[in-house]
């Protein structure tokens, strides 16, 4: 060992740490967390491997909120997607009634609309500019759409509601806009632009959307933290409904569903609570019921399904089911014989599908926050958005026909009162504009 070595090994020996102020005598008895004594034998040696870490060790500890790495993580990426999830994906606006989705295909139908079929694939494509999302997404919300009836009209197989069957590949449908979409939910003029995820296009914020598209419609999702559910309503009762807002009279709306069925509302006021839906059954010849109409939200097959292992735990008095469903619902039933049609009913409502409770959850998008609102506050919106729509229409129709006036008032002075004669002998611009000026001046009272 050299010298240098057996200096340094000679101070780790004997350095001692220096005192920082006068020692204190420890006593034996310390107080815990809850202020009860500790004796000396009831605290773990901290070189032990079974003991409990000192108080000093303890406080190193993890404590959520301050600022570690995973809180930061949370804050920064978490609350991010839950934010964008919310807000630019899963839950519709109450102003448009549409999910971003919805509103980049509508958008993009109307870029391309020429009043012909366009195939669905060109116009997923086409939208995909606007929407960060793969193509199945868009295919299937155009397709959702579409068998809604009211905004896109489809041609080809665009599936079947009843049957839960799914639409043909997009490459072999084709669609287009409605009459109804065409006039009442686009106007550049009344439309604000922001633009698309990658800066190359302009999409719009919201469509000025004169129809009460959310509660037309209907809207389910889940984000983050948040689920929406919304039930669709008739558009003629919709309508009705806001003649009334705009009257200051009393309305009450209910849910309309296209499978039809019977509803049970006893549980349900204004969107808020649950109703009870019912497959529509009626007896059919001896020992036979026939279903006409389906609960929402269930389709033919998993109403055959939920039939049949009913049946085969002896729940319900089934011996065949025969599906004729084609336009129409129709699935027969044959009973047992000597089975009562009233009771066998009755034993399908209790133990098969044909009667779902549905609760409503009515989550939406306002000024672009989360919020919960009932039926009648989303039409009053509705209403408030159509009235100040069709006046700022008047409006800008009517600048638009005040400026043509003016336009042409000037035309009509310039040639009847023959202002062109002033400028034939000028040789300069700044002296034709002074011309001009002094030859319309004594017919400022006629020009806007």
């Amino acid at each position: 060992m050299t010298q240098k070595n057996k200096e340094r090994q000679k101070e780790k020996t004997t350095s001692v740490p220096e005192k920082t102020g006068p020692v204190k005598k420890q006593s034996k008895n310390r107080k815990d967390d809850e202020g009860e004594d500790v004796s000396p034998d009831d605290v773990a040696d901290p070189s032990n491997d079974n003991g409990v870490a000192p108080p000093a060790e303890r406080a190193t500890a993890f404590v959520p909120g301050e600022g570690g790495p995973f809180a930061r993580l949370i804050d920064s990426n978490f609350l991010e997607f839950a934010s964008y999830t919310i807000c630019d994906r899963a839950i519709p606006t109450v102003e448009d009634g549409l999910k971003p989705v919805q509103r980049r295909i509508l958008h993009s139908l109307h870029e391309k609309d020429d009043g012909r079929f366009i195939k669905v694939a060109n116009i997923v494509g086409h939208t995909m500019q606007y929407h960060p999302h793969g193509d199945a997404s868009i295919g299937d919300a155009l397709v959702n759409l579409t068998t809604r009836g009211y905004l896109i009209e489809g041609q080809g197989n665009f599936g079947n509601i009843y049957t839960g069957d799914g639409a043909a590949a997009p490459r072999y449908i084709e669609c287009r806009l409605t009459e109804l979409a065409r006039n009442e939910i686009f106007n550049k003029k009344t439309t604000s632009f922001i633009p698309s995820y990658d800066g190359r296009n302009k999409e719009p914020v919201l469509l000025p959307s004169k129809l009460p598209l959310l509660l037309m419609l209907g809207a389910s999702g889940i984000a983050v933290g948040l689920a929406t559910r919304i039930f669709p309503h008739n558009f003629i009762e919709l309508l009705e409904a806001q003649i009334s807002i705009i009257s200051n009279k009393p309305f009450s709306i209910l849910p309309d569903f296209q499978t039809g069925g019977l509803l049970d509302v006893s549980e349900y006021s204004d969107g808020v609570g649950r109703i009870t839906t019912r497959a529509r059954i009626v007896p059919k010849g001896t020992n036979t019921l026939a279903i006409k109409e389906i609960p929402y939200g269930e389709t033919t097959e998993s109403l055959i399904v939920s039939i049949e292992d009913a049946a085969r735990r002896k729940k319900v008095p089934v011996k065949s089911i025969q599906d004729a469903t084609a336009a129409d619902v129709e699935i027969i039933l044959t009973l047992t014989s000597g089975t009562s049609t009233e009771k066998a009913i009755q034993s399908l409502y209790a133990f098969t599908k044909c009667e779902q409770k549905i609760t409503t959850q009515m989550v939406v998008l306002e000024n672009n926050r989360p919020c919960e609102r009932t039926v009648s506050e989303i039409l009053k919106a509705n209403t408030e958005q159509l009235i100040n729509l069709l006046n700022q229409e008047l409006e800008i129709r009517r600048r638009e026909l005040e400026d043509e006036q003016h336009e042409k008032t000037l035309v009509q002075i310039f040639i009847e009162e023959r202002i062109y004669k002033r400028i034939e002998t000028c040789t300069e611009y700044d002296q034709i504009k002074a011309e001009i000026r002094s030859g319309f001046l004594p017919f400022k009272d006629r020009l806007y």
